[in-house]
């Protein structure tokens, strides 16, 4: 049911879905460009249309009031972003479990203009041994999906050419705010 819902809004709003559901069944996946509020209603469509069932982060204060229910029910976990902890070592353990597991994860760490990315999705997929997953939206074509899934090797430049590869013509909502497709690693 939730699949046709997710059909009809995405078609009904002129997407389309591009490529297949992921092969794998426990991965880190990369929410990316991401520049409006939009991508993550959009997100989840994609997600319910190819029956992705994903968990996400967003920050805590997200979950206040009567949203933060359904937020959890749609897979959100909260984050305390100002708190200094671990929280690559915390979310590779969660991969301990080993039911399917899509962790989402926005590599630029908010909608607007950012001069790189955060690398956490990078490392929580390396210290938890599980492939890496680029989703897309590219508003320019109005098109959505999964594209490859791929074993970061650790050769953080070589791993990023890859993600820069896959991402190179992939335009946001607001293409002004994308940032460059690199880690600080790499700077």
């Amino acid at each position: 049911m939730l699949k046709l819902v997710a059909r009809v809004l995405l078609r009904t709003a002129g997407w389309r879905a591009e490529g297949g559901r992921p092969v794998p069944d426990r991965y880190v996946l990369i929410a990316a460009p991401h520049t409006s509020n939009w991508d993550f209603v959009w997100l989840l469509a994609f997600a319910a249309y190819y029956e992705v069932r994903m968990q996400f982060l967003m920050k805590h204060t997200l979950f206040r009031g009567p949203f933060g229910w359904a937020l959890r029910k749609l897979g959100g976990v909260p984050v305390r972003r100002e708190r200094r902890g671990n929280l690559v070592d915390a979310m590779a353990q969660v991969f301990d479990d080993p039911r399917p597991l899509a962790l989402v994860i926005p590599a630029e760490g908010t909608r607007g203009y950012a001069p790189h990315w955060k690398s956490g999705f990078y490392h929580i997929a390396r210290q938890a041994q599980v492939p890496i997953v680029m989703s897309f939206l590219d508003y320019s074509r109005k098109v959505g999906g999964f594209g490859p899934a791929f074993e970061p090797k650790g050769d953080v430049r070589a791993d990023m050419d890859e993600i820069r590869a896959f991402y190179a013509d992939k335009k946001g909502k607001y293409p002004e705010l994308q940032g460059d497709i690199r880690l600080k690693e790499e700077m």
